[in-house]
């Protein structure tokens, strides 16, 4: 009897370090969650007031009633809703073939072994250590002056496609996966591009689906790249039809702000609805 009555003290004293533990905590992260926060509300605010109202010495919290006003001032000044439609193209394009190409990668790092792996695997460490600044004038000459493709869709979307840090994540989650699964798959007959297919890749969904979410929205916030390689008004992806309202004279700040809230929140939801996916990616990912 008494067993069960330490046992039971025993239980109910470390429930209730849990709980301490766990109040102690949100304690702490709800202040840095909700300075993470007020900027984001600021935009939202910002993005209801005209443009006189931004600069205004009062410190305005709640929304007012001119969002519309510069949606509408946005869309005559840039055709807005055309350049998301065109950043939504482009990052789905992208994200797609640069999924496919990073794994299709890292299986082969992963998996096979050839002369030089080493090597191979060395510089694309190295080329994570390079400044993109590095690389982008280069990268612009080579693509406008000698493949003249400026002003094309294939500009936008091919240069970025490599990625070493994709690369180098999709080698990891590939070795994590017991190769006795694969060479059984071998045993029976099955290609290799069958066993990529058609096995690895969905065993690798969650890392899949992190590795799209982190592509999508390093595409969705491209500004530079599409900046220097596209000319045509006619041809801007979102962000850089939001920099078109930063001119010499006069800013479009109402329109700026409303623009930023349209390319943020569904962004957010977006990460919101996929975060169980994301999450268990990176872990799956980090753990060997």
């Amino acid at each position: 009897m008494s067993s069960r009555s330490a046992s039971s003290r025993s239980s109910s004293s470390r429930s209730s370090s849990r709980l301490g533990r766990s109040i102690a905590l949100h304690l702490f992260l709800t202040p840095l969650a909700l300075i993470w926060l007020f900027p984001l509300w600021m935009m939202v605010i910002f993005s209801t007031m005209p443009d006189r109202g931004i600069f205004s010495p009062s410190i305005e919290l709640l929304p007012h009633g001119s969002f519309l006003d510069n949606v509408n001032n946005l869309q005559r000044d840039t055709n807005f809703i055309g350049a998301i439609g065109i950043s939504v193209s482009v990052a789905v394009t992208y994200t797609f073939l640069s999924v496919l190409l990073t794994s299709m990668a890292g299986w082969a790092l992963a998996r096979y072994q050839f002369f030089g792996k080493g090597v191979v695997v060395a510089i694309i460490l190295g080329t994570i250590t390079l400044p993109y600044a590095v690389v982008l004038i280069p990268q612009f000459i080579m693509v406008a002056r000698d493949f003249k493709l400026a002003n094309t869709w294939v500009a936008l979307i091919v240069p970025p496609l490599f990625n070493s840090l994709g690369v180098l994540f999709m080698r990891q989650s590939f070795s994590m996966m017991p190769g006795d699964l694969f060479d059984a798959a071998r045993v029976e007959g099955v290609k290799e591009w069958r066993i990529f297919l058609f096995v690895a890749l969905p065993l690798a969904r969650p890392m899949l689906a992190a590795l799209a979410i982190i592509l999508f929205l390093a595409s969705w916030n491209n500004y530079l790249w599409p900046l220097l390689i596209n000319s045509k008004p006619g041809a801007m992806t979102a962000p850089v039809a939001l920099g078109t309202l930063i001119g010499l004279t006069k800013v479009s700040w109402g329109g700026i702000m409303a623009g930023a809230v349209m390319l943020t929140v569904p962004m957010l939801v977006v990460f919101v609805l996929l975060q169980r996916h994301f999450v268990a990616g990176i872990a799956a990912g980090a753990i060997k």
